[in-house]
């Protein structure tokens, strides 16, 4: 039996009971695999229900303001796909009058929407017969068949399309491109792949020159920076902080957070933070200042390590301040949601 049919059997049989799974409306489809790049399937399924439940259609989603949907989407990481969905619905909403396109080659004109994302839209609503390929994909086919270019370099992202192009099924491109998705998820996974139960244990090439843990291969990251920062996490007299709004396009862009002093190296209460520095980045008056953590929290991102000090600041009247009780209104990074949640500054 050749490899589409034993991947469409298997996946018949064995598919996870998921929400997008019950429909081809493209709103939804797209929905769900902007939230499910670089996240798993266990995280990104309830913020999914939650954007559905808010945002029924792309019309609701367009109308919905971008504080709206960062909050909603606090916690899944890489913000810029809530940016870029955002952005996507208003133009899907107001340019195209609510009508996705219904192409692979017009999806990919939408911002956000790469190459493995309009793939699966164009095969999962459309039934157009184009290949997906994601880390589960990677992961599959370069033991199936052996492949050792890294998967993470142009000869690997060419030579791992052109592979599914020979293999997809043409009669059932959506059943065969979510199998391999599933397929690479469930049962070839990174570490403890189900090998004795593979359907393709006779042909894999990897297990049968043991090279399993080996494959696929991948080029050495860049080296990750260190970055170190301190907030300073103001309470007044009259029970008010200062929040800021992160601009430009560094991480978390429309984001909340505390006024922020990022420095060279680490900070210690000896040799940072006085109130001169404070007054400078924030034109307020500290009366008391104080160290919350001795030591850093470290928030570790794809390609940066964020070393975290948050100082306690009691001032005065603050002119721009807002309610403390209102901070849990703004979406902020998870980094600044768990200091909020383990120092109770909430409920102050």
């Amino acid at each position: 039996m050749e490899f589409s049919k034993i991947l469409i059997n298997w996946y018949l049989n064995n598919r996870r009971d998921l929400p997008w799974r019950k429909t081809a409306n493209p709103y939804h489809i797209w929905l769900s695999e902007i939230m499910l790049q670089q996240t798993r399937v266990e995280q990104g399924l309830p913020y999914y229900l939650s954007f559905v439940k808010a945002f029924p259609s792309v019309f609701d989603l367009a109308e919905a303001s971008q504080e709206k949907v960062l909050k909603l989407w606090q916690g899944l990481g890489y913000y810029s796909r809530a940016r870029n969905l955002h952005e996507t619905a208003k133009y899907v909403a107001f340019k195209l009058n609510g009508v996705f396109p219904d192409n692979y080659k017009d999806l990919k004109k939408l911002k956000g929407v790469g190459d493995y994302t309009a793939s699966a839209i164009a095969s999962i609503c459309y039934n157009e017969i184009v290949p997906v390929v994601d880390g589960n994909v990677y992961r599959v086919l370069s033991r199936c068949f052996d492949v050792e270019t890294p998967i993470n370099s142009t000869a690997g992202v060419k030579e791992f399309k052109l592979l599914a192009w020979e293999l997809i099924d043409k009669e059932h491109p959506s059943l065969f491109n979510q199998g391999l998705m599933e397929f690479g998820a469930l049962h070839c996974k990174p570490r403890n792949p189900l090998c004795n139960t593979c359907p393709f244990n006779d042909i894999c090439l990897a297990l049968k020159h043991n090279k399993i843990k080996e494959l696929p291969v991948k080029l050495k990251k860049t080296k990750v920076k260190k970055r170190y920062f301190n907030y300073l996490v103001f309470s007044s007299e009259e029970n008010r902080t200062l929040l800021e709004k992160r601009k430009g396009k560094g991480i978390w862009e429309g984001l909340y957070e505390f006024p922020l002093i990022e420095t060279a190296e680490p900070p210690t209460s000896e040799t940072f933070i006085s109130e001169e520095e404070i007054l400078e980045k924030t034109g307020a008056i500290a009366s008391e200042i104080s160290l919350f953590n001795e030591k850093p929290v470290v928030h570790k991102l794809s390609h940066q390590h964020i070393y975290t000090h948050f100082w306690m600041v009691n001032s005065g009247t603050l002119l721009n301040g807002i309610p403390v009780g209102e901070v849990k209104k703004y979406p902020v990074p998870v980094l600044i949601q768990n200091f909020l949640e383990e120092s109770g500054f909430e409920e102050y």
